[in-house]
């Protein structure tokens, strides 16, 4: 007889096709199973969250929260947290929180998981789920004074809404300078500041200048773009959306986010052609991202406008050209469609071809001048280096993901981990840093850039011999999409600036019932105090420009 525990079983290789021991390791706490695509299901009471996610993390090594979807149905709410590893992202779990629908509360996963702090703020504000022991459970998106759930079923659309004037007060009244009980200072930086990378608030406590505590006010441009997903139809009006949560050049890669999760609901097979067409479209879209990031960082940390700012808008032109020769659009791209892709590469294909590889030789020119302008840069370094640490494990309970993660040495990217695609076809290399600092982070965005680069050539190979007769640009596509009733998915992509997920909940109609966004900003974002605690105002701001954060994927 076998003395192993479940959770030494679960310790090896197997642990993918191990649902039932994963259910016996979990115990008396599961109440119920489920099967949602691309992960196994377990409904658990409202009480044993914490200790549900402790053994999943601790004994079956589940150490990635990577989303958390609150929604309400006729007779319950539910809280569903997805798991993953960060050694393996398709070693995945859902754990299914029910709970009731006039006291609808269960337990915070925050004290396992600190990215679950804000994920459980945003479901309490749009849905109504209360958590209990949350250290901070108020509305995140929306003003403290706003009544009702936007995303609950009996939300009253017409009643107006007043933000009254002390919703903006100092929330820490105590805290001015002078006064006898404390000799520290509160600093508003932004909501309308350059430094802040879009419309968003950074409540700054100051001594003298060194930052004791920040927060980060969140929700200025929140559009409700989960419930405009949830009344638009799977086969068309969806896709236009995802290219405005990132408008920083990141819109196919959101597209892609999109394309992805309907492609698994509907089980679409995509043509290999436009699987090339795709890969070296979103490489493209990546080097778009990361020029802006690193010619903003310039103009963040050094004041660099003339040399570095405006080398890389440049740069960013002959991208943007290349991609409006191919989509028709220079910012909201719009070119990727469920099964493929809108139309083949522009004629004559040999220009293209010429144009992109133009680029493609001059990169690493380019490059090295970013790099004599920023790496090389003694105010850079004196700015970055050893500024705005993120430890792995801090940056893994917070869920962080892109070049945050990889910057603090965590060698995760869902291209190679978790293939789609054609990448996991081509030779390319997953850029890691160490040192886990504002430095560390800017490098893995300029090496990243060149491994783009590698990408995009292999691709533009493959497309110049591929036969005329085969190049199939999208799918044989249903006009209409009507998943079978209660399937449930989350997938995601390897955007610009980290994991870009997607949950979908479908109830049989051709719209979904519930499209949850993760966006990688949203919990990049929710790291800035373990990084900016404890250091001075300046490092503060570097420490910001280095998470390359978009509000319209924050706030949605």
């Amino acid at each position: 007889m076998s003395t192993q525990t479940p959770a030494d079983r679960l310790d090896g290789d197997d642990a993918t096709t191990a649902p039932d021991e994963l259910a016996e390791l979990l115990g008396d706490h599961v109440i119920g199973r489920e099967e949602h695509l691309n992960a196994p299901g377990y409904v658990i009471r409202p009480d044993a969250v914490r200790d549900v996610l402790s053994t999943l993390k601790a004994a079956a090594g589940y150490d990635h929260l990577s989303c958390v979807t609150a929604q309400e149905y006729e007779d319950r709410y539910e809280s569903i947290y997805h798991l993953k590893t960060y050694d393996d992202p398709t070693r995945e779990v859902s754990v299914v929180v029910p709970a009731d629908t006039e006291v609808p509360r269960i337990e915070s996963a925050e004290p396992v998981f600190r990215t679950a702090d804000w994920h459980e703020r945003e479901a309490y504000d749009l849905v109504g789920i209360e958590y209990d022991d949350h250290p901070d459970l108020r509305r995140i998106l929306l003003p403290e004074t706003w009544q009702g759930h936007p995303l609950s079923r009996d939300y009253d659309r017409t009643r107006p809404q007043i933000v009254r004037f002390d919703e903006n007060a100092n929330p820490l009244q105590g805290d001015r300078r002078g006064e006898d009980d404390t000799d520290t200072m509160m600093l508003n930086i932004g909501p309308h500041h350059p430094a802040t990378h879009g419309v968003m608030h950074l409540e700054a406590t100051l001594d003298g200048e060194q930052v004791v505590d920040v927060e980060p006010d969140i929700g200025y441009i929140h559009r409700c773009e989960e419930q405009m997903c949830q009344n638009g139809t799977y086969r068309h009006q969806i896709m236009p959306y995802p290219d405005r949560w990132d408008w920083g050049g990141g819109g196919l890669l959101n597209e892609w986010a999109y394309a992805r999760v309907a492609e698994t609901l509907a089980d679409i097979e995509v043509p290999e052609y436009a699987q090339v067409v795709r890969t070296m479209s979103a490489e493209l879209s990546r080097i778009l991202s990361h020029l802006l990031a690193v010619g903003a960082y310039a103009l963040d940390v050094a004041g660099d406008f003339t040399a570095t700012f405006m080398y890389a808008i440049t740069e960013r032109e002959t991208v943007q050209n290349i991609l409006e020769d191919l989509t028709g659009q220079r910012l909201m791209f719009n070119y990727f469609r469920l099964g493929g892709v809108a139309w083949d590469l522009p004629e004559p294909r040999g220009e293209f071809f010429e144009k992109t590889r133009d680029f493609l030789d001059e990169l690493p020119r380019r490059l090295a001048e970013f790099h004599d302008l920023l790496t090389g840069n003694e105010i850079i370094q004196l700015r970055t280096v050893d500024t705005g640490v993120l430890p792995p494990e801090v940056a893994k309970s917070y869920g962080c993901t892109g070049p945050v993660l990889r910057g603090s040495g965590v060698d995760y990217d869902l291209r190679r981990d978790d293939p789609y695609g054609y990448y996991d076809e081509l030779d390319w290399s997953v850029v890691t840093e160490d040192a886990g600092d504002n430095f560390a982070r800017l490098q893995v965005r300029l090496r990243e850039m060149e491994e783009s680069a590698r990408i995009i050539e292999q691709c533009i190979d493959l497309l110049e011999g591929w036969p005329e007769d085969d190049r199939t640009v999208q799918a044989n596509v249903p006009r209409t999409i009507k998943p079978d009733d209660d399937t449930e998915v989350y997938t995601a992509v390897e955007a610009a600036k980290g994991e870009l997920g997607i949950y979908v909940r479908a109830d049989g109609t051709d719209e979904p019932a519930r499209f949850k966004i993760r966006g990688p900003s949203f919990s990049n974002l929710q790291a800035l105090p373990e990084m900016a605690e404890g250091e001075h105002v300046p490092d503060l701001i570097a420490t910001l420009g280095s998470l390359d954060t978009i509000m319209g994927e924050v706030d949605r």
